[in-house]
């Protein structure tokens, strides 16, 4: 993948092993809002996608009396209070992201809001490493279009065909590639037939380490 000049790390499923909590949060206000059974909501098909795409489908589908904004407020805080409590952290990101900051520009680029990556940054130490932070907030369509990892390289002044992107998302994989850049994907979320538009697929941070390093 050299050379390079930045590295973009996608947040949930390659910092954080969220994707497994989420689904928790989303089902517990589900059950707890009378939807337990009949959510209807198939949640592969949102990894890699803002908790606002899949409460627009639940609520089109469903018509709850909460707003869009109460229930994203729920399942957020909801979705704190279990990171918090387990720190799911990947064993291998903290070392890969020291080594990585020692010789280049790193950034994060996520689906997710501030609060919640200033909360998963916040642990191992890991915000200092990371030059810019660009939240889906920051930009007006989330993955699978471009927008986040065009900001990122924007901040960091790096042209987009000098970044190297890391997602383990079919949605992320796609909106790294439309915005010119090199993937990485890691099979934390998927098996390696849904990443196939990535550049490398690889199983380990030391694989990935091998590739940047």
């Amino acid at each position: 993948m050299k050379p390079y000049r930045a590295v973009i790390f996608d947040m949930d499923g390659v910092i954080i092993d969220s994707e497994p909590r989420h689904e928790r949060a989303f089902r517990e206000i589900f059950h707890e809002l009378g939807y337990g059974e009949s959510h209807g909501i198939h949640f592969p098909d949102y990894y890699g996608r803002s908790d606002h795409a899949l409460w627009a489908d639940f609520i089109a589908r469903h018509q709850p009396s909460q707003s869009l904004a109460e229930l994203t407020a729920l399942k957020q805080n909801r979705f704190l209070d279990l990171i918090r409590r387990e720190t799911p952290i990947f064993p291998g990101v903290p070392p890969l992201v020291g080594q990585l900051s020692a010789v280049t520009a790193l950034a994060v680029a996520s689906g997710s809001l501030h609060a919640v990556i200033d909360v998963v940054l916040g642990m191992e130490g890991l915000r200092p490493h990371f030059a810019h932070v660009v939240s889906v907030e920051d930009v007006g369509r989330p993955k699978p279009f471009p927008d986040v990892f065009i900001r990122a390289a924007e901040r960091l002044g790096v042209p987009a065909s000098e970044c190297v992107v890391i997602e383990d998302s079919a949605a992320g994989v796609r909106a790294g590639k439309q915005a010119g850049m090199r993937v990485i994907a890691i099979t934390n979320t998927l098996p390696p037939s849904a990443l196939t538009e990535a550049d490398v697929v690889v199983s380990s941070y030391d694989e990935i380490a091998e590739r940047l390093l």
